[in-house]
């Protein structure tokens, strides 16, 4: 009796990430050969983190997470890497208000530490030095995105009055 009150008393987890793979992948190194004969320094990194999510079906949705790094030395690019690391999910009873976030923030938060393996050991293998990626705020990111549609409709919406002036 007391194990079935235990289960009732038990939520099951927002989601479930049934798969986990690397859905595109990329790594340049243009200037190979020469870059390796010259005297190098540390390459500034720029790293651009983005997440997309798509609904597969009634429960489950892809999401995924895209890493696009470059180095740059003295100006000129010596590599560049592009990354799509995806996975498939299944939401279990989350409240609308919170899907958003779960999608968005805490999804690739499980799924961040793989791509960044990825993307790190792809560097080390194209003849760099090994490259350990920070963490990455994706509430912060999520917060921006939400931002950004929410000017977006308020510009179109100002549009739209203005055309509705200019009409009368």
């Amino acid at each position: 009796m007391a194990e079935s009150e235990n289960n009732q008393g038990q939520q099951a987890a927002p989601f479930s990430i049934l798969l986990q793979y690397l859905k595109d992948f990329s790594f340049e190194n243009p200037q190979a050969p020469t870059v390796f004969t010259r005297e190098r320094q540390q390459p500034q990194l720029d790293v651009k983190v983005d997440v997309t999510v798509q609904q597969l079906a009634e429960n489950d949705y892809e999401v995924c997470l895209h890493l696009n790094g470059e180095a740059k030395e003295d100006g000129e690019t010596i590599y560049m890497t592009e990354l799509v690391y995806g996975g498939v999910v299944r939401i279990n009873e989350v409240p609308e208000e919170v899907l958003q976030p779960v999608l968005f923030v805490e999804i690739p938060r499980f799924l961040f530490p793989y791509a960044r393996s990825i993307f790190s050991e792809s560097v080390s293998n194209g003849g760099f030095p090994s490259v350990m990626l920070a963490p990455v705020d994706f509430l912060d990111l999520f917060r921006r995105r939400v931002s950004a549609a929410q000017a977006e409709a308020g510009e179109g919406e100002g549009a739209e009055k203005e055309a509705e002036t200019a009409e009368a």
